[in-house]
Parts: C-alpha cells; structure tokens; sequence
C-alpha cells in the first residue's frame, strides 16, 4: 500500500487577491451612505413633537385629495387621540 500525501496538503491562507463570494462581484464593506452626503449632522436632523405631528395630521386630512390618504390621517390622529384618552366613538 502506498500512502497519500492528498491529506497532508494544507490549504494556503489567501492574503491576497479579490475578495469574492458574491458570484464573482467584489464584496464591498456596508455604510451608510448618508456620511457621503453629510446629512449625519444633529441639525439636520428635526424630531416633531406630538402635538405639532397632530396638526399636520389635521391640515394633512382637510386637503387630502385621495381617499387613501384622508384614512391614513384618520387612524394616526385617532391612535394619538386614542393614546391621550380623549378618543370618543359616536
């Protein structure tokens, strides 16, 4: 019987070259592309309080032209209302 050397053979470590997995195309790293445009900035950021939210919601659904949107306004101003305890069905 001769022995095989096949087992012995350690796969070399690749260090170098492309970085392939993704069918051949280049893996790239994850980011956001936001630090690219430079809105990751706090003063670009405006967080709505609720009670201004709910005015847009109630300027929103006077002039809504779809119906889609006039019911979207509606369950977001009635869950706020809902959630405050002033809701009333009648």
């Amino acid at each position: 019987m001769s022995s095989s050397n096949l087992s012995k053979i350690k796969p070399k470590l690749r260090t170098t070259g492309r970085v392939s997995g993704n069918f051949g195309k280049n893996k790239v790293r994850a980011g956001s592309s936001l630090n690219e445009i430079g809105m990751s900035d706090k003063e670009f950021v405006n967080i709505v309080t609720q009670d201004e939210y709910l005015s847009r919601m109630y300027d929103a659904f006077d002039k809504a032209e779809t119906p889609r949107l006039r019911e979207f306004c509606y369950t977001q101003i009635r869950n706020i209302l809902i959630q405050r305890g002033v809701w009333c069905d009648s």
